[in-house]
C-alpha cells in the first residue's frame, strides 16, 4: 500500500499525541508545567492545604487592612494593631477566620491552575523545549483566567465575606456551610461570583507574572541544559522572587477585588466605579493597602507551593506508576 497518501507521511507533520520532552523532566521543571492527571491534582491539593495553613494569618490581616476605609469606621492603625485587636477580641484562632473556605477550594484551584498552564504550555512550547517570552506570559495568563472562573472567584468571595462579617458587632455566619447558605439565599448563586472581572484581572496578571519569572529564572539556571535539575531551595528562592514581582505588579487590582467582594460591595456600580471611588475618596496610595502583609504571604506562598509540589511530584513519580 502506498503510504504517501496518508497525512502522517508529510515531512513537517507533528504528531499531537507524541511524547512531549518537557513532561519527561522531573522536579521543579515538571512542577511548573503543572503535572498531569490524578498525580497533579493530589499533589496540588496537598500542597495547597499545607501552604494555606502556614500563611493564612497574613492573608487575614491583608484583607482586613484592605477593607478598612478612612474616616469614622477606620478600625486599625497598621499590621500589628490589626493582629493585636483580632487576638484580643477573638483569640489567636481569630486570625484563621475564613481558612476553611480556602482549604475546601485548594484542590480544584491547584488542579485548574497547573493543569491549565500545562495545557497552554503544550500548545506554545518551541521545538527546543522552551517557552518564548510571549509564550510564558500567555500560558500563565491562561492558567490565571481559568482558575479565576472555575475556582478562585467563589472561594475568594466567601472568604472575604467571612472576614468582613467578623468586623461587625454581631457576626452572622456560624460556619462555612451556614455562611454559604445565607449568601446564596440572600443574593442567589451570583452572590458567590462577586468581583469576577477583578478576580480574572488579578489571577490572570498574577500567574502571567509568576510563571514568566519562574520559567525565566529556571532557564537561566539551567543554561540551556533542560535535563539539569533545579535544587529545591533554589526553586523556593525563585518562587519568592516570582511572588514578589506579582505583588508589586497587581496589588491595586487585588484591593479593588477585595472591595468588590466585601459586604459593602453594593455601593459600587461595578469594578471600574470601585476603582474610581477609591482614587477619589482615599487617594492613590489606597491601592497599595495591605502590600506588606500580602508581600510576606505571597513570597512565602509561592516559594512553598513550588517546593512542596515539586517534592510530592518527585515522590509520586517514584512510587505511583
Amino acid at each position: 500500500m502506498d503510504r504517501s497518501c496518508f497525512p502522517t507521511s508529510r515531512p513537517n507533520f507533528r504528531n499531537p499525541f507524541g511524547q512531549r520532552p518537557w513532561m519527561e523532566q522531573s522536579g521543579a521543571a515538571a512542577a511548573a508545567g503543572g503535572g498531569t492527571g490524578l498525580k497533579g491534582i493530589v499533589a496540588g491539593g496537598i500542597t495547597g492545604g499545607i501552604e494555606i495553613c502556614i500563611t493564612f494569618p497574613t492573608e487575614y490581616v491583608k484583607t482586613q487592612l484592605q477593607l478598612d476605609e478612612k474616616g469614622a469606621t477606620k478600625q486599625y492603625n497598621g499590621i500589628m494593631d490589626c493582629v493585636k485587636k483580632t487576638v484580643k477580641t477573638n483569640g489567636f484562632f481569630g486570625l484563621y477566620r475564613g481558612l476553611s473556605v480556602l482549604l475546601y477550594g485548594s484542590i480544584p484551584k491547584s488542579a485548574v491552575r497547573f493543569g491549565a498552564f500545562e495545557t497552554f504550555k503544550g500548545y506554545l512550547m518551541e521545538p527546543n523545549g522552551q517557552l518564548s517570552t510571549s509564550g510564558k506570559l500567555l500560558a500563565g495568563l491562561g492558567a490565571g483566567v481559568a482558575e479565576a472562573i472555575l475556582a478562585v472567584t467563589p472561594m475568594e468571595t466567601v472568604k472575604v465575606k467571612f472576614i468582613n462579617d467578623q468586623r461587625s458587632g454581631n457576626p452572622r455566619y456560624k460556619g462555612f456551610a451556614h455562611g454559604v447558605g445565607m449568601i446564596v439565599r440572600q443574593e442567589g448563586l451570583s452572590g458567590v461570583y462577586k468581583g469576577l472581572t477583578a478576580t480574572i484581572m488579578k489571577q490572570g496578571s498574577n500567574q502571567a507574572i509568576r510563571f514568566y519569572v519562574m520559567e525565566s529564572l529556571k532557564e537561566l539556571y539551567k543554561g540551556g541544559d533542560q535535563s539539569k535539575p533545579v535544587p529545591k531551595m533554589v526553586v523556593g528562592a525563585f518562587g519568592a522572587v516570582a511572588g514578589a514581582a506579582s505583588v508589586f505588579g497587581n496589588t491595586p487590582i487585588d484591593v479593588v477585588k477585595t472591595r468588590m467582594q466585601g459586604l459593602e460591595a453594593a455601593k459600587y456600580k461595578n469594578t471600574v466605579d470601585c476603582a474610581v471611588q477609591i482614587w477619589k475618596n482615599e487617594g492613590p496610595f489606597a491601592f497599595y493597602k495591605g502590600t506588606v502583609p500580602r508581600l510576606s504571604r505571597v513570597c512565602l506562598d509561592v516559594a512553598i507551593t513550588f517546593m512542596i509540589y515539586d517534592s510530592f511530584m518527585d515522590l509520586f513519580n517514584k512510587f505511583w506508576r
